[in-house]
């Protein structure tokens, strides 16, 4: 049996009762966090709190050469993985290769920042459009430093059709964490370069370290956000559509959006 378990968000006490129990009864526990990770807690904690030791994969051990699979075929295995489990592809390829393999399956959910968006931004969860993600700028065989507007299509795309965007920032073992300054100066260079004013008079969300006693949660123009102190990470980005006159009476009285923004809204 393969269990996949969601830790949640932020640190070790966000697993649920059901998904500590199962590791507790596993034979074996093994965890990735590079799709991403509880900042608030060490492997150490989280083996503390277990009570069992937990076998940290990395990518190519999830990805390309699964081996440890095959102890599912005879024992209980946990996989654990921060957020909720199968939001990321990789998860479900890997339960795929674990089905080829004849291993019994099972998920148990954890909380995701997918849902936590939503309460965190103040915005309305069934007008979220297609997510996107934004990759560090990479330099070609050229010498060039490429910037993705892959981010940008979407966000355009969402907002012809009225649907707000969540923006996951890159994680890079080399780079580190992106940050909500360094996802949105990259998007208003796009933005220079296009002019395709997007960006341009844009009101964003601005999340760190969902999940936590303390996350920061800041609303207001992009170009104003870019040079807010956000702290630590994980940090995300929302970028809203049209707002709804409940949507902007919270970003502005609870998130610090400039009160202008409620200006020609309809109750």
């Amino acid at each position: 049996m393969l269990t996949f378990i969601g830790l949640g968000l932020f640190d070790e006490k966000d697993i649920s009762l059901k998904g500590l129990e199962a590791i507790k009864n596993a034979d074996m526990v093994f965890a990735e966090f590079y799709t991403s990770r509880l900042m608030g807690s060490s492997l150490e904690e989280l083996e503390s709190l277990y009570g069992k030791k937990v076998n940290l994969l990395l990518r190519e051990d999830v990805e390309i050469s699964p081996d440890w699979l095959a102890e599912a075929k005879d024992k209980n295995v946990a996989f654990l993985t921060g957020g909720d489990t199968m939001v990321s592809t990789t998860h479900v390829d890997l339960r795929l290769r674990a089905k080829n393999l004849g291993i019994e399956t099972k998920l148990i959910h954890g909380s995701s920042i997918a849902s936590a968006i939503c309460g965190l931004s103040c915005l309305q969860n069934y007008r979220f459009g297609k997510a996107s993600t934004i990759p560090h700028p990479y330099t070609s065989s050229r010498g060039v430093t490429v910037i993705s507007e892959t981010p940008y299509d979407t966000i355009k795309l969402n907002k012809e059709h009225n649907m707000h965007t969540l923006v996951f920032l890159d994680i890079d073992k080399d780079k580190g964490y992106m940050t909500v300054n360094q996802a949105l100066s990259l998007l208003l260079q796009v933005e220079e370069k296009r002019g395709e004013g997007i960006m341009e008079n844009a009101i964003v969300v601005g999340i760190a370290r969902a999940g936590s006693e303390a996350p920061v949660v800041k609303a207001g123009y992009a170009h104003d956000l870019k040079d807010e102190d956000f702290g630590e990470p994980l940090h995300i980005l929302v970028i809203p559509a049209s707002l709804h006159f409940i949507e902007a009476e919270a970003l502005v009285g609870l998130l610090g959006a400039p009160s202008e923004i409620l200006e020609g809204l309809d109750d």
